[in-house]
């Protein structure tokens, strides 16, 4: 290990730009960029276009909704208690480790109206009626069990049911490109036709190494607070200390140890970062404890706001929107970029260039009009 070695934060930028597929766009195909990615923050439905757009070459939305469609990819409350778009191989491998907290966190938002609910027999009244096969959305549920709960709110059921209790799938159109469509959910076992993985014998977590890989590969150099802060599980400083022999450490420059694979790209510090577009709550964002290796501390709350954010120089500098020209999503429009510091000439010409692609990419190519505000906001 290298534990001494410190790593500033334009070095860890750069770093986890190189891991996210935003230094330099990839050629994996959108499946295997999902899976890299560890899964994409999705509970707005059409933002993994967005965020796949800003990291893959010649990337074909219809790709993404045929994986959703033909059940590679699935849309399911998993890191966080949040929706995410995973890969099935991972939703079914995870799932049962992510069970607890899942509970844990929705009892938490509704523990006064719950109160009186006994959760294993709502869990077994929600799977009774998710038996037939038959998808249903959250209010179709909750009308199916709320006759046993009637002074239990039917939101605090539903969301406990859905996202917590009973594994579940939503099912397309949900998330298809350029589509608007309500939840519609089935059991995860019911939608790919296996059963999730069983819990892992106790005082083993395969699961967990597994996911601490895979996120030092996407996410690295991190902390295990990062970790924690992007799964939302309790239990994995455990998980890195059991493969604490295949990883190197350096730390950053608040003295914080930060574990990586020994193979994983670390760029100069001086590599240049393209302008980047990102989608509402980017994992490349949210998936820190301390984010400032992208986004400044005075910014932070843009990252859990769901603000669409641009990359400049590798960092947060400013927020886009699309102003429609007509009502409908699928009308062309202009991308609208808010700085958030004074560009320089040359920044905001590198901005507009990308905002015309951005443009062209969510019009299909019928509009590339980007405008950028003179002044920050």
């Amino acid at each position: 290990m290298t534990g001494g070695t410190v790593l500033d934060t334009r070095a860890l930028n750069r770093a986890t730009l190189a891991r996210q597929l935003l230094l330099d766009r990839s050629d994996l195909p959108p499946l295997d960029a999902v899976a890299h990615l560890g899964g994409m923050q999705a509970q707005e439905p059409q933002e993994p276009f967005l965020g796949l757009w800003s990291r893959l070459r010649a990337f074909d939305p219809g790709v993404l909704s045929d994986l959703l469609t033909r059940r590679r990819v699935v849309r399911t409350h998993l890191m966080r208690r949040t929706v995410h778009l995973v890969t099935a191989e991972d939703v079914l491998a995870r799932r049962s480790r992510h069970d607890a907290m899942l509970r844990q966190r929705a009892r938490a938002a509704y523990r006064r109206e719950l109160e009186d609910v006994d959760l294993d027999e709502l869990a077994a009244a929600g799977r009774e009626v998710m038996a037939d096969g038959e998808p249903r959305a959250m209010a179709e549920l909750v009308r199916a069990v709320a006759h046993r709960w009637p002074d239990a709110p039917p939101r605090a059921l539903g969301e406990m049911l859905v996202a917590a209790l009973i594994p579940m799938a939503q099912l397309p159109p949900r998330g298809l490109w350029r589509t608007r469509a309500g939840v519609r959910n089935l059991p995860i076992a019911v939608w790919l036709g296996r059963d999730i993985d069983p819990p892992a014998p106790e005082g083993t977590d395969p699961v967990g190494a597994a996911m601490a890989r895979g996120y030092l590969a996407a996410f690295g150099p991190a902390a295990t607070a990062d970790l924690r802060a992007w799964s939302g599980l309790a239990g994995l400083p455990a998980a890195v200390a059991a493969i604490r022999d295949e990883l190197i450490s350096f730390r950053d420059e608040r003295g914080r140890v930060l574990w990586d694979l020994p193979d994983a790209p670390r760029p100069d510090a001086d590599t240049p970062a393209p302008v980047r577009f990102l989608p509402a709550f980017d994992n490349a964002i949210l998936g820190y404890d301390d984010r400032t290796r992208i986004i400044d501390d005075a910014h932070r709350g843009l990252s859990v706001a769901g603000a669409r954010v641009v990359l400049v120089d590798g960092r947060v500098t400013a927020t886009w929107t699309v102003e429609r020209d007509g009502g409908a999503r699928e009308d062309p429009g202009t991308v609208t970029v808010t700085p958030l510091r004074r560009l320089s000439p040359a920044e905001r010409e590198e901005v507009l260039g990308e905002g015309r692609n951005l443009a062209a990419f969510l019009s299909e190519g019928a509009a590339d009009r980007v405008r950028v505000a003179t002044d920050p906001a």
